[in-house]
C-alpha cells in the first residue's frame, strides 16, 4: 500500500493539480484585489459615495460607526458589503476560468477519430456465411447474390 501511495504522489496528475491549486488560490487573492480596490469604490462612488466594504446591518440592535468597530465588539452581522465583494470575485474569477478553459481546450491537439473501416464482407441470406462484399454467387450455398 505504501508503494502505491508513493507511485500517486509522484505521478505527474498530482503535481499538476497541486501546481494548479496553488496557482488558482494566487489568482483568487489577485482576482478579490482587483474587486475590492479597483471595481468597488467607483461603483460605490457612483451610488452616492456608499462604501461596498463596510455595509453591514447589525443583529444586536446596536449601531456602529465601522466594519472594523462591528468585529472588534464581536456583534453579530449581516455583511452585505463583504458578500457583494465576494460575489463579484466569484463572477470574475469564474469568467476568467471559462476563458482560459476555453483557450486550453482550443489549443489541444485534437486526437484524429478512427472511423472504422467499411466491412469487406457480408452475410449470405440463405446459409448465414460470411461472403465478400463482390461476389454475385455465395460458394457456400451456390445461391446468387
Amino acid at each position: 500500500m505504501l508503494s502505491e501511495f508513493k507511485k500517486f504522489l509522484i505521478s505527474g496528475n498530482v503535481v499538476d493539480m497541486a501546481v494548479g491549486f496553488i496557482f488558482g488560490a494566487a489568482f483568487a487573492t489577485v482576482v478579490k484585489s482587483l474587486v475590492s480596490n479597483i471595481i468597488m469604490p467607483p461603483i460605490g462612488l457612483l451610488m452616492g459615495g456608499v462604501d461596498f466594504s463596510s455595509l453591514f446591518i447589525a443583529l444586536d440592535g446596536k449601531e456602529y460607526l465601522s466594519l472594523s468597530a462591528l468585529d472588534a465588539a464581536g456583534a453579530p452581522a449581516i455583511k452585505l458589503g463583504v458578500f457583494f465583494n465576494d460575489v463579484i470575485s466569484f463572477t470574475i474569477l469564474g469568467f476568467v476560468m471559462f476563458m482560459m478553459v476555453k483557450a486550453y481546450n482550443k489549443l489541444k491537439v485534437a486526437e484524429p477519430v478512427n472511423e472504422p473501416a467499411a466491412p469487406t464482407t457480408k452475410v449470405c441470406p440463405e446459409c448465414a456465411m460470411d461472403i465478400p462484399q463482390a461476389a454475385k454467387l455465395c460458394p457456400h450455398c451456390r445461391t446468387a447474390q
